[in-house]
């Protein structure tokens, strides 16, 4: 794992801001200290949670998007380890492991154009080295009985996460994702916009149930695939916020029954949170506390196996809104699943 850079205390007391009388989550995380047989390490440790950061958006630019999603995993950790730490919490149970670092990656995307063809190839097929990197991470997390927490990163970093969990189960896994778009754009080279086609084409991906989808930026052609197979389903926005053809609360149980029998992972994209900076900020979309709720629902499920948050690319002026979001949504998941 030449990519994975350890968190290590160096680091932590360079983010914790430590108070008089109060205990940070930060100082109860815990950190591994050698590189080598993370499977072993993991496997070994009394805890349930493993936290993950990929900073990177080159699946992003390949999808023709807005960059900025490499830069949320630092501002979650920092706002993530000067929370308290209390019986909510839960941090004793948490593992900080580190992050993938595809720095290399985001040097050879800066010099590119996404308005040329064989510039955008050049980028897809980085977002291939990328996959291969994520997945045999995620492989060993959850082979290790862990749950892994996946902070950052564009929507390609899906197909990593269900690739790795598949394999470690050895079958399919099924996905939630809270998502304005299904991501399952033609196989055209990896980018943003296929991670879901991808794992579905090649095994990995079992039931899929896409919550919230824009009814604005969902091409026909892609409704025609989701509407023909069995194994997606999906609700829209305007169906449920705007016309209100559907309750929230109904279509919760309706995804529950379509994913949460067998393994499942949680994916959400910050796309589909109301004014919330990422790759496609939308004027309108879900409440943050709508977020909440979806997410409070899932993690609870017995089958719950990882966590993804994406596309979230904080801008100078919104480092503490975007960070702040991430932490409650990490701890949703701590403190229910």
């Amino acid at each position: 794992m030449d990519k994975l850079v350890l968190f290590n205390n160096t680091t932590r007391n360079k983010l914790l801001n430590k108070r008089s009388g109060e205990s940070k989550f930060g100082q109860h995380v815990q950190i591994l200290t050698r590189i080598s047989n993370i499977y072993e390490q993991l496997k070994n440790l009394d805890v349930k949670y493993v936290i993950l950061g990929l900073p990177e958006d080159v699946g992003v630019f390949a999808n023709h998007g807005k960059i900025g999603a490499s830069k949320a995993w630092e501002v979650s950790l920092k706002s993530l380890l000067n929370i308290q730490s209390n019986e909510y919490t839960k941090a004793k149970e948490v593992l900080i492991l580190g992050y993938l670092n595809f720095s290399r990656e985001l040097l050879e995307v800066s010099k590119l154009n996404s308005a040329r063809k064989k510039d955008v190839l050049k980028a897809r097929k980085l977002v291939e080295t990328i996959d291969s990197y994520v997945s045999q991470l995620i492989y060993q997390i959850v082979l290790a009985g862990k749950k892994p927490i996946i902070i950052g990163g564009g929507h390609n970093n899906a197909y990593g996460n269900i690739k790795g969990a598949s394999l470690a189960l050895g079958k399919p896994i099924n996905v939630i994702n809270l998502d304005a778009h299904s991501d399952f754009r033609a196989e055209e080279g990896r980018h943003s916009g296929n991670g879901f086609r991808y794992a579905a084409s090649e095994g990995f991906l079992g039931n899929y149930f896409i919550f919230g989808l824009h009814e604005n930026y969902t091409p026909n052609s892609i409704f025609k695939i989701l509407d023909k197979s069995k194994a997606i389903k999906y609700n829209t926005f305007e169906a449920l916020e705007i016309r209100k053809e559907l309750k929230f609360k109904q279509e919760l149980n309706r995804a529950l029954k379509h994913v949460t029998e067998t393994p499942f992972g949680i994916e959400i994209d910050c796309d589909a949170i109301e004014n919330i900076p990422s790759s496609a900020i939308t004027p309108s979309g879900f409440s943050v506390n709508e977020a909440r709720q979806f997410l409070n629902f899932f993690a609870k499920q017995e089958h719950a196996t990882y966590l993804h948050i994406c596309e979230a690319a904080p801008t100078k002026k919104t480092t503490t809104l975007v960070g702040k979001l991430i932490t409650y949504l990490i701890t949703d998941f701590i403190k229910l699943s």
